[in-house]
């Protein structure tokens, strides 16, 4: 069953008499089919020699066009050597004319018309770089080639770039490559002349393409985007390409990469070397600076094709003139520079995919990518039919009134509707993209009083690392008012300039940042609240100033997702990484975001220190039990798969307790099952007890050793059984007969808080089930107040508050709370962790009355406000003399209280009322303890 062509438009002749002429030549047309060609053929003097020439051939091919496609792509893989030229000139002939008729009579939509152009673009340039190869294995020319790597071209990889990568080749189109081969093919002693060889082939696969015979030509071919094409070959080795990108790539060479597809040759090798390049073309932080990068590059283009100016159809270059076609493609692409690196779906080739993946995720409004795509469909339209006259690899619409109707004729307009539908299109893609590369000067800032902000400290701004590269000093230069002007609106203005002051001098380089502040304004005012509050934030922002990628990057104000969510999210991104140095970058960079998202939303009265204290505790189990599989699998590689059922993490303390705060070190024991297995397997075995502590050493580097993006966290392990004495990770039947057997009261109240936090669920599961039926057991009450009262003076003797304003270390402060909740939580053997729930169970085991344990309850929250907003604050116990405006209004918002000195007041009463509790429960058995 055969499917004609399905006409649902056509074009007029502007020659009448010519279309009839041509009309009269193609036998045995349907009288619709009839009219196309007239219509055709009396505007285009290219396609009427074409329907003339393929007169027989024609009517066959519009009764079942598919089959016709087929055909001619059949006919071209059976070509053989010395017929090769001719047959994909002819095949040329017959395609183009197919596609033109297709796509005049809206049978076949743009996509598919630049579709089957690129395919048969990929396929001319398989065949004719393979015979070339084929020809010098034969003749010895390739050496260690036989035929057999005809298959692969010897390694020769033919990449598509622009148009034909993105599967968008126009009419007349030339096509882009970049021809590389594949140097490990070869023996090095043979680099030289195989490189020869894949010069000389890639020259004449060119010349079969391009040159102009008797029978016309198959494609123009451009190999100009290769790199430094002035002075290298024109088959350069990968390897040497790709220490290029890495060292002297530029803007405009990622851009191209987005579309950059192995077409012919190796394939696979092809994919191999993109692959390679993903870290230059996909920057892992949001790149903002691409914006300027692009907007230099219109600029140039403009100059150099003198396309700038007004608007004026006739003589207007559709592709590169002001709203044209690369307006769109430049938008599209730039965008995809910024946020592709972080979101691999937005790594699309094809420019009408490319807007509906930024459209999808956020970054463009739909709206706008719904009419860019209209407009961009249209220029492609008005671009072909350009090309279709005379088959001109020109964009420009022609100056003439009858070239303009030519035009009008095929798309089957009139000129003046042409011109009108034109204007208007053209306008609004310059509206909708200029904006984007240069935009305006914004709305005027509203009155602020005027403040004279200290000369020495601006003064001083051109010195710091970030400004002192030219870039950078100029996009600043355009940000300083926008900056001084909300820095004006704030409390103390001269104070937070000092803070922004600091921030400033600690960025190692700026051009990202502050083109992203340039890009997006709203950003100044967080940026502004946290140097003006937060010295710890601060801190770490101008040493970590990718985290403000999250903000934009989608989610940020959004709901607390929880820890699986988390540990998915995590795993994911780690799983798509195969270099473990490289997975614990990104571990790095992933939890830096969240982290930085914790302590923002806690900065901005978004959640209080509780559920702060909450989702850190969460983020950091999430991040160990998804490096924990990575880590594993690394040490696996060389010592064989872990003994038994593996490893379970424990988390201790605050961790266990699921409440940290942003300084948190992680307390944690490891404790392993080997199930009778003496051994490991693997290329390198070890004793089952030297296999878990070296497995247990990698995942303390893992999750603490300074790498390029810092360190996740700092790890204490020194709650483990015997402490800095007893092994670094402990067997499941130690573990047990420890605690049973040996272990101190300290150590079972530290007991109270354990939890599994990562590792084999079988071991986890058991490892809760001793910790419950453990702590449920009888205790000797008077022999744990006794060591409890004992610990409580150690503690005191250790170390002192350092002021009221350090909520954490004290009598009746944060630990001393906590302690006796674990007490009470031993003694009433409950298995909760919480220190409400402990101090439920102190009550159950006679320690307090209610009201009392209440009174405990109110004074560990507050204690726990104050001390999560001082690690938020400070990093460290802050003082109340150094707090500054913006701290002393974040502590009072956190903490509910209406003035700094109302706050201070309630924290002396709070710890002297629970010192007096616990002084009254285990005061007494403490002194009779140093006694």
């Amino acid at each position: 069953m055969t499917a004609s062509l399905a006409i649902t438009r056509l074009p007029r002749p502007f020659d009448p008499s010519l279309g009839a002429e041509t009309r009269a030549s193609v036998p045995d047309l349907t009288p619709e089919q009839g009219e196309l060609i007239a219509g055709t053929a009396g505007s285009s003097p290219y396609l009427k020699g074409l329907i003339e020439q393929e007169a027989d051939w024609l009517a066959p091919a519009l009764s079942d066009p598919d089959a016709a496609l087929g055909g001619i792509m059949q006919d071209a893989r059976g070509l053989a050597p010395d017929q090769l030229k001719p047959g994909l000139r002819l095949a040329k002939r017959r395609l183009a004319l197919l596609t033109a008729l297709a796509d005049l009579s809206g049978a076949w939509p743009l996509e598919k018309v630049t579709s089957v152009l690129t395919d048969f673009g990929a396929l001319a340039a398989d065949l004719a770089a393979k015979a070339e190869i084929a020809a010098l294995i034969r003749r010895k020319k390739l050496p260690g080639m036989t035929e057999d790597d005809v298959e692969t071209a010897g390694g020769m990889v033919i990449l598509a770039m622009g148009k034909m990568g993105a599967h968008e080749l126009n009419y007349s189109s030339d096509i882009d490559l970049i021809v590389l081969f594949d140097e490990t093919r070869f023996d090095p002693d043979d680099f030289y002349e195989a490189r020869q060889g894949m010069v000389r082939a890639t020259r004449n696969f060119c010349a079969t393409l391009s040159d102009k015979t008797a029978d016309g030509y198959v494609f123009r071919t451009d190999l100009r985007l290769r790199p430094d094409p002035a002075v290298t070959p024109v088959c350069m080795a990968m390897e040497a390409a790709e220490r290029y990108y890495e060292s002297l790539g530029r803007t405009w060479e990622r851009a191209a990469y987005i579309k950059a597809r192995p077409c012919a040759g190796d394939i696979a090798a092809g994919q191999r070397f993109l692959d390679t390049l993903r870290p230059f073309v996909w920057r892992r932080h949001l790149d903002f600076a691409a914006i300027q990068d692009a907007h230099d590059m219109r600029l140039r283009i403009r100059e150099s094709k003198g396309t700038g100016g007004a608007l004026s159809i006739p003589g207007h270059d559709m592709k590169l003139g002001q709203g044209g076609i690369r307006e769109i493609e430049f938008f599209t692409q730039t965008r995809q520079l910024i946020a592709g690196g972080r979101d691999p779906d937005l790594r699309v080739r094809g420019t009408v995919e490319g807007l509906a993946a930024l459209a999808s995720k956020g970054w463009v409004p739909q709206d706008v990518t719904d009419r860019l795509t209209d407009h961009y469909r249209a220029h492609r339209e008005v671009e072909h039919r350009i090309q279709m006259v005379h088959d001109a690899q020109t964009h420009k619409v022609p100056q003439s009134p009858d070239g303009i109707e030519r035009v009008a004729c095929l798309m089957g307009i009139g000129a003046d509707e042409l011109t009108a539908d034109l204007t208007r299109r053209l306008t609004e893609v310059h509206e909708l993209t200029e904006g984007f590369f240069a935009p305006g000067p914004g709305p005027a800032p509203a009155p602020v009083e005027e403040v004279e902000f200290d000369a020495s400290v601006l003064a001083r701004w051109p010195t710091y690392p970030a400004l002192r590269s030219q870039r950078g000093a100029r996009i600043f230069e355009r940000l300083k008012p926008e900056l001084l002007s909300r820095l004006a609106k704030t409390a103390k203005p001269e104070e937070a300039l000092v803070a922004l002051d600091g921030f400033l001098a600690g960025l190692p380089a700026g051009v990202q940042l502050f083109s992203l502040f340039e890009a997006n304004p709203q950003l100044i005012d967080l940026l502004v609240d946290i140097v003006g509050t937060s010295h710890s934030l601060a801190t770490h922002l101008s040493r970590n100033a990718s985290v403000f990628d999250a903000v934009i990057g989608g989610g940020f104000f959004s709901e607390w997702p929880g820890r699986e969510a988390l540990q998915a999210e995590l795993a994911d991104r780690l799983a798509e990484e195969d270099d473990y140095e490289t997975q614990l970058d990104m571990a790095r960079r992933w939890c830096k975001e969240w982290h930085f998202r914790v302590g923002v939303h806690h900065l901005r009265g978004l959640i209080d220190g509780a559920t702060a204290g909450r989702q850190y505790a969460e983020l950091a189990g999430a991040v160990i039990a998804a490096i924990l599989p990575c880590v594993t699998a690394q040490f696996a590689r060389k010592h064989g798969p872990a003994p038994g059922r593996g490893a379970a993490v424990l988390g201790m303390g605050s961790l266990g307790a699921g409440r940290i705060n942003s300084q948190s070190d992680l307390d944690l024991i490891v404790i392993y099952d080997p199930e009778g297995q003496d051994m490991s397997d693997g290329p390198k075995p070890l004793p089952s007890r030297a296999y878990y502590a070296r497995l247990t050493q990698a995942l303390i580097t893992a999750l603490s050793a300074p790498m390029s993006q810092g360190r996740l966290y700092e790890v204490d392990m020194r709650l483990r059984p015997s402490g800095n004495q007893g092994p670094v990770a402990t067997s499941w039947a130690s573990f047990t007969h420890y605690q049973q057997e040996q272990a101190w009261v300290w150590e079972h109240l530290a007991l109270t808080r354990a939890r599994v936090v990562a590792g084999d669920p079988g071991l986890g599961a058991d490892i809760e089930a001793f910790r419950a039926e453990f702590l449920s057991r009888p205790r000797d009450k008077q022999r744990v107040l006794r060591e409890v009262a004992e610990m409580r003076a150690r503690l005191a003797a250790a170390k002192s508050p350092a002021g009221v304003w350090d909520a954490k270390t004290g009598p009746g402060r944060l630990l001393d709370i906590e302690l006796m909740a674990e007490t009470g939580a031993l003694l009433a053997g409950r298995p909760e962790r919480d220190v409400h729930s402990g101090l439920d169970g102190a009550v159950a085991a006679g320690l307090f009355d209610v009201a009392d344990a209440q009174t405990l309850k109110d004074c560990h929250d507050l204690c726990w406000s104050v001390q999560t907003a001082a690690r938020l604050l400070s990093g460290e116990a802050i003082r109340g003399d150094e707090l500054g405006e913006g701290g002393a209004a974040f502590l009072c918002r956190t903490t509910g209280f209406e003035t700094i000195g109302s706050l201070q007041a309630a924290l002396e009463k709070s710890y002297a009322a629970a010192e007096a509790l616990i002084g009254a429960v285990v005061g007494e058995e403490g002194d009779g303890a140093q006694q």
